[in-house]
């Protein structure tokens, strides 16, 4: 079958399953492979549960007219995605960076909603998969489409990008996040700029902060450029984060400085798209976060600053350092392991601990095996190689009366410290 007869399919159907246990009725059920799964498999239970056609791409599987051979289906879904891209032909917006990606897209997305019918990425649905399945989720009624990129490698930007033919993009920023398969943090650099590198060859227009020196160097002399920050200023961040724009002064539900560049693009975005002044303030100061990103949560007399959700040595110093500034004599920081970073690991930890131990914080506590091995020990701060030998050694009663951040990467899952209190 065509890729165009596929999409005659899909627009008769018009939802999009790879998962059995999703199905809804009249989907069109794409059997996606994985390294311990292979959805040829379920491919007759999903047409059982509902599924009007399955797409497979092995012919063992193939039963009836309703089973849809291809070649290879997740580059089916991809093609099958650009083409829905191109027929709606509706404005793209497209981000990546190491930090800040979701935060931004959902501020972007609560902004522009004001005024428009967005589609944006559902949760962090950012990689191969999850931006086809975007695009696909757009529909006639979709007026702006909102797509997170995320990326560990080179190369991987470009190809999405190719996918999402995005209008308009923007980095969030350079940080010290999948040192691993970047290659370092020059890597980083190149990699994220694929971005750029795409808008450039299609003449399409590029956002970016004009403080941000390093990524002005990447921009180069590119014309298409809309520059923002130079009518955005920070007046707080203790806890929420304040500032004033215009004439007008906006206080969002956000902790920690790091989060100002993330509205400030949000704003940047409103503004280039003509969203009234007035439902662009109310739409950034309702936005609560949430998937433990940045959430203040009070809990039997314990406030807790929640960033459980990633972690990288980049977002974590700025954590420590909007910790730091925070005006509570009780602290407590709680810190996880910092995953994907390679040959780089063991002396990014170092760092993380030797500014831990200067900061002037009642308790500081480090969880995992990278920590947990550090050359250089600090006397002021707790060391446990796993979050059982933490738990172990909880004492409830110590974080009474405290200010506590919980950081660390998604493979540490240090929310499960919200149990214990």
């Amino acid at each position: 079958m065509t890729i165009t007869a596929l999409y005659q399919l899909f627009l008769e159907n018009n939802t999009i399953c790879t998962d059995t246990r999703k199905i809804t009725k009249c989907c069109l059920f794409f059997a996606l492979k994985g390294d311990n799964f292979n959805g040829n498999e379920f491919a007759e239970d999903a047409i059982k549960l509902g599924a009007s056609f399955a797409i497979i791409d092995q012919k063992h599987y193939k039963i009836d007219h309703r089973y849809i051979l291809v070649d290879d289906v997740l580059k089916t879904l991809q093609a099958l995605s650009t083409l829905h891209r191109t027929t709606l032909g509706i404005p793209i917006i497209a981000l990546t960076g190491s930090n800040g990606k979701t935060t931004t897209k959902e501020l972007m997305n609560s902004v522009l909603s004001k005024k428009f019918k967005i589609t944006a990425t559902i949760g962090n649905l950012n990689n191969h998969i999850g931006v086809p399945l975007t695009l696909l989720s757009m529909t006639a009624t979709t007026e702006i489409g909102i797509i997170e990129m995320g990326a560990n490698h080179q190369q991987e930007i470009k190809f999405l990008t190719d996918l999402a033919l995005p209008d308009y993009g923007l980095i969030t920023n350079f940080g010290k996040a999948h040192l691993e398969g970047f290659g370092g943090i020059e890597g980083v650099i190149k990699g994220k700029s694929e971005m750029y590198s795409h808008l450039k060859a299609h003449d399409k227009i590029i956002f970016v902060n004009s403080g941000d020196e390093l990524q002005l160097r990447q921009v180069g002399d590119y014309k298409r450029v809309e520059k923002f920050g130079s009518k955005m200023l920070l007046t707080a961040s203790q806890p929420y984060v304040e500032l004033t724009y215009k004439n007008y002064t906006i206080k969002t539900q956000l902790t920690g400085a790091y989060n100002f560049n993330n509205i400030c693009v949000a704003i940047a975005i409103g503004a280039y798209f003509k969203v009234p002044n007035i439902d662009m303030i109310e739409a950034l100061e309702h936005y609560v976060p949430t998937n433990n990103r940045s959430q203040i949560i009070e809990k039997n007399g314990v406030r807790i600053i929640l960033d459980a959700y990633n972690a990288n040595p980049t977002s974590m110093l700025a954590a420590l350092s909007s910790l730091d500034q925070m005006k509570n004599d009780r602290k407590i920081a709680v810190l996880g392991d910092m995953f994907e970073l390679g040959d780089e690991a063991r002396a990014e930890h170092q760092t993380i601990a030797d500014r831990l131990h200067e900061l002037a914080i009642e308790q500081k506590i480090l969880i995992g095996e990278h920590f947990f091995s550090s050359e250089k020990k600090h006397e002021t701060i707790t060391y446990f190689k796993t979050f059982e030998d933490f738990k172990t050694n909880f004492d409830s009663q110590q974080f009474q009366n405290h200010l506590l951040l919980i950081k660390g990467s998604r493979g540490m899952a240090l929310e499960r410290l919200l149990n214990l209190i």
